[in-house]
C-alpha cells in the first residue's frame, strides 16, 4: 500500500513538473457572471413603499436567475443578457416593455440594443410602438439583417417579417406611468416642457452585461425613454457606444440615465476604451467616466460593467440605482440604495 501510494504521489509530482516546464496553466475554470440594472435616479427608502421595494427586489432576482441559469449551463453571454432583460421588460415596475413611460401624445415608443463582444456584432431598434419585446427584435436585427439599427415603422415591418410578437400600443399602458405623464404636463417651466428630463426623478432603463464560460462578453439595454418625450426623441439606450457596448478585449457596459449626456460622451465605449488603451482597471475607468466626466458635464445616471476577467463595476451619481449581480456559484446580490 505504501509503495503504491508513493508511486501515485511521485507520478503526480512528475506530472506537475511537466506542466510547469511546458508553461501550461493550472488555472481554475473560466470565471463567469452577470450584472443587471433597472434604472437610476432619486431612489431613497423614504420614497419607496415597502411592498414596492419587495416586488422590485424579487423581479431583479428573477432576472438574475434567468440569465445566470444560462451561464451556469455553459450557454452564451448573449443569450444570458437577453434572458435577463426580457424578464425586466415584462415587469410593469420598470421603464421598459410593459412598464414603459408615455410620450407627450400618450403613446409608447421603445428602444433597445445589444452587442456581442466576440465579434462586435450588434443589433438595435428605436421608436418602436408595437413590439412586445424590443430586445428580442434587436437580436433579430443583429442575426437576420445586414444592419445594426432599425427604427419606427420600418423596424416593425421587419418584426412582422421575422415573426417577432407584435401587440397593440395599449398593451404597455400602466396607470402609474400615465399619472407621471400628467404631472409632467403640469410643469410650468418652459425649459422643462422642452426637456422632460428636468422633472423626471427616476430613469427606469433596464440592462444586463455578462461573461460566459468561454470568456465571451455581451451587453443589452432596453427602455421606454423619458416621460412626455416629443418629436420621436431617442436616447442613448439603442445607440451602440453610448448606452451599450461589449468587446472581449476589454469589457461590457450597459447604461441608464440622462441619455443626451451619455450620447455626447459615448459613455459605454469610453469605459471600454480606457481599459484597452490606458490599461486601467474596470473600477477606475467606470468610476471616472460616471462620477467625474459625466457628473461634471451635468449628466445623471450610472452604468453596470463586467470585464474579461470577471471584475464588475456599478457606479452611479444619483441617489440610487436598481442593480444586482451573480458571479459563478456565488449567491445573487440585489441592491437599490446608495448605502447598500
Amino acid at each position: 500500500m505504501n509503495i503504491r501510494f508513493f508511486g501515485a504521489g511521485f507520478a503526480g509530482l512528475a506530472t506537475t513538473a511537466l506542466i510547469w516546464a511546458s508553461g501550461v496553466s493550472m488555472a481554475s475554470e473560466q470565471v463567469y457572471g452577470l450584472v443587471i440594472h433597472g434604472g437610476a435616479g432619486t431612489l431613497t427608502r423614504e420614497n419607496l413603499p415597502a411592498e414596492t421595494e419587495t416586488a422590485l427586489r424579487k423581479t431583479l432576482a428573477d432576472a438574475l436567475h434567468a440569465g445566470h441559469r444560462i451561464l451556469a449551463g455553459g450557454g452564451r453571454s448573449l443569450d444570458a443578457v437577453i434572458a435577463s432583460v426580457s424578464v425586466l421588460e415584462d415587469s410593469p415596475l420598470f421603464n421598459a416593455g410593459k412598464g414603459a413611460v408615455y410620450t407627450w401624445e400618450e403613446t409608447h415608443e421603445l428602444d433597445a440594443s445589444l452587442m456581442d463582444g466576440r465579434d462586435l456584432a450588434a443589433g438595435a431598434v428605436a421608436a418602436v410602438r408595437n413590439v412586445r419585446s424590443p430586445i428580442e427584435l434587436a437580436r433579430r436585427v443583429m442575426d437576420d439583417s445586414p444592419h445594426v439599427m432599425l427604427a419606427g415603422v420600418g423596424a416593425e415591418l421587419f418584426a412582422q417579417e421575422v415573426g417577432v410578437e407584435l401587440v397593440e400600443n395599449s398593451w404597455f399602458d400602466t396607470e402609474f406611468r400615465l399619472e407621471q405623464l400628467h404631472i409632467a404636463k403640469q410643469e410650468t417651466d418652459p425649459a422643462a416642457l422642452l426637456n422632460p428630463l428636468a422633472v423626471e426623478n427616476k430613469f427606469g432603463t433596464v440592462g444586463a452585461v455578462a461573461l460566459d464560460k468561454d470568456g465571451n462578453l455581451a451587453a443589452a439595454t432596453s427602455t421606454g425613454g423619458t416621460t412626455a418625450k416629443r418629436w420621436g426623441r431617442v436616447g442613448d439606450s439603442p445607440l451602440i457606444g453610448a448606452g451599450t457596448y461589449a468587446d472581449n478585449n476589454s469589457c461590457a457596459v450597459s447604461a441608464t440615465g440622462h441619455g443626451e449626456y451619455f450620447i455626447r460622451h459615448a459613455v459605454a465605449h469610453d469605459i471600454c476604451a480606457r481599459l484597452a488603451y490606458q490599461k486601467v482597471s474596470l473600477a477606475e475607468a467606470a468610476e471616472y467616466v460616471v462620477m467625474e466626466k459625466l457628473a461634471d458635464a451635468g449628466g445623471d445616471g450610472g452604468v453596470i460593467a463586467i470585464d474579461r476577467d470577471g471584475n464588475i463595476a456599478m457606479p452611479f451619481n444619483t441617489e440610487g440605482m436598481y442593480r444586482g449581480h451573480r458571479l459563478g456559484a456565488d449567491d445573487p446580490v440585489v441592491r437599490i440604495f446608495k448605502e447598500e
